[in-house]
């Protein structure tokens, strides 16, 4: 039975809708109100606050802590400085992928790792004979995703620490309320934002301050029904949805390098030997039979769908995560993934792994979408990802 994470108490009863869902043995909020419309609203035009303490978050300290962060995922942590954050993936022997995170370079051999899966063992097992140790640390710090264009100066207002230079993908310490608290300019909704990693047993104090003063920066608590949205409209993946991890495939076909997930930037060959490190190397060579992209849906055509069956067309009213069939002609080439509706750009979109020879920038393939129970195509272009990019993701904020 899942149980309540470090802002439960305060989450609560601030979700009218009670609708919950199961995240990695907790009760997660879906959606505060009816509807998620104002908590995504709130990530794309003011302030957004999500708990997101279920992630499996460990510490790894030692002499050889950077020589097993090293020897697990694809990039080179030789490259990454003190207080720096990276997005990584890592890999089985055969080269795909067992999951992706974060790693926060907190010392010269200290790093906070973020997974998605339980990662515990698959550390220790890397592990074995090194001067180094793994704590899982999940319970211990609870942690907060601050999101949104008004979110900096939030932050600038309520913590006590140098959010002005902050930079993107980078951290800092400091205080909320008195508690100590560290800040990272990262986030899962392609927007300006920020993590909070906090002490569990005095996150609600944190909480506390953050709504308090967020009254004046139009901070709403959000969900992960607005979440889903904003993630795919930042072409971020999730696990067990756009792709499986490798642990837990049935089948080939559920496994996928990194190179068919559009990680390649994520992949350093140079570097030592990493845990997959030749089978990617083939990867790279020989090139992979799928490739991740974004679908642009034709809404002209959605439209004549539906009245085909005298209806009136309704864009989805949240993410999809069904997968469905994509096309060329009548030979299947891929599925979409995640599908939804994109408010800020009022189009229909959706994530998809492609086969490769269909998978270009400009390419016209049909999605296959079902209007009364019956099947039809329409016709989708394959985009650039992130479909939403703007520039104060990135941005030093004033």
């Amino acid at each position: 039975m899942p149980v309540g994470t470090a802002f439960h108490e305060r989450t609560f009863p601030l979700c009218h809708s009670l609708n919950y869902r199961e995240w990695s043995g907790y009760y997660t909020v879906s959606v505060y109100e009816v509807h998620h419309d104002h908590e995504y609203n709130a990530i794309r035009n003011a302030a957004a606050l999500i708990d997101i303490s279920p992630l499996y978050k460990y510490l790894i300290s030692g002499k050889d802590a950077t020589k097993l962060v090293n020897r697990v995922i694809t990039r080179d942590i030789n490259k990454v400085k003190v207080g720096q954050v990276i997005y990584c993936c890592w890999c089985d022997e055969e080269g795909k992928v067992i999951d992706d995170g974060t790693i926060t370079r907190l010392e010269e051999n200290k790093y906070r790792w973020t997974a998605a899966d339980p990662s515990l063992r698959w550390f220790r097992q890397n592990g074995l004979n090194m001067d180094v140790q793994i704590e899982d640390i999940s319970e211990k710090v609870a942690a907060l995703a601050l999101q949104g264009p008004t979110s900096a100066k939030l932050l600038k207002a309520v913590a006590e620490a140098d959010i002005a230079n902050l930079k993107y993908f980078r951290m800092t310490s400091g205080k909320i309320a008195g508690v100590p608290v560290d800040i990272s300019r990262t986030g899962y909704t392609g927007d300006l934002g920020y993590e909070l990693w906090v002490p569990w047993n005095d996150a609600v104090k944190v909480w506390d301050a953050l709504m308090e003063k967020g009254k004046s920066f139009d901070l709403h608590a959000a969900g992960m029904l607005a979440l889903d949205v904003a993630r795919v409209e930042a072409g971020l993946l999730l696990i067990e949805v756009d792709y499986s991890s490798a642990k837990k495939a049935l089948i080939p076909s559920q496994k996928y390098s990194p190179y068919e997930l559009g990680f390649d930037k994520m992949v350093h060959l140079e570097k030592e030997n990493f845990v997959g490190k030749s089978a990617l190397e083939r990867d790279k060579k020989n090139g992979v039979p799928r490739q991740l992209v974004g679908l642009e849906l034709d809404w002209t055509e959605v439209e004549a769908r539906y009245e085909k069956f005298g209806l009136t067309p309704a864009a989805p009213s949240q993410a999809s995560r069904v997968a469905v069939p994509v096309y060329v002609g009548d030979q299947q080439v891929g599925k979409a993934t995640t599908t939804t509706w994109s408010p800020v750009l009022k189009k229909m979109i959706a994530l998809a792994s492609l086969d490769t020879q269909h998978s270009a920038i400009g390419s016209s393939v049909q999605m296959e979408i079902t209007v009364e129970a019956m099947r039809e195509k329409v016709t989708a272009k394959v985009v650039k990802v992130p479909f939403f990019n703007p520039e104060r993701k990135t941005a030093t904020p004033v």
